[in-house]
C-alpha cells in the first residue's frame, strides 16, 4: 500500500497535494517510534479546562496522510505529537468552522479506541 493511501483504501494524493501546497513544505513519511499507527481508531476528546477544541466528542481513525510531528507551541507537552485524524462522520470546531472530514489534532485529545461508537 502507498504511504498515500489510506488503510480504508481512500487515496490521499489529492489531500497531500493541497496540504503541502498550503504548508509550503512536504509532510513527513517516517513514523516516529511508539507513535498511534495509521489505522487505529481513536476518539477524539475535550480538553478538560476549555470547552474545546470541538464542538463534542467523537470518533475517527489515524490518518497517513502525514506521519505524526511534533507539536510546536507554548502549551505543546514535552514530545507531544500532533495526528492527521480522518473522521467518522464530518464535524465542527468549537468556534463552529466545520464541517471538516479530517484534521491534525494534538496527541492529548487521542483516545486510542476499539469501537467506532465507545
Amino acid at each position: 500500500m502507498s504511504t498515500q493511501q489510506s488503510m480504508d483504501g481512500n487515496d490521499n494524493t489529492a489531500d497531500r497535494a493541497a496540504v503541502e501546497h498550503v504548508l509550503g513544505r512536504p509532510l513527513p513519511e517516517a513514523w516516529p517510534a511508539g507513535s498511534l499507527l495509521p489505522g487505529t481508531r481513536v476518539r477524539v476528546v475535550k480538553d478538560a479546562g476549555w470547552d474545546g477544541p470541538w464542538r463534542r466528542e467523537f470518533v475517527g481513525v489515524i490518518d497517513n496522510l502525514g506521519a505524526p510531528e511534533p507539536v510546536s507551541h507554548d502549551l505543546a507537552w514535552p514530545g507531544e505529537l500532533m495526528y492527521w485524524v480522518k473522521f467518522d462522520e464530518p464535524e465542527f470546531d468549537c468556534a463552529g468552522d466545520g464541517p471538516y472530514r479530517k484534521a491534525q489534532i494534538w496527541g492529548r485529545y487521542l483516545q486510542a479506541s476499539s469501537d467506532r461508537d465507545d
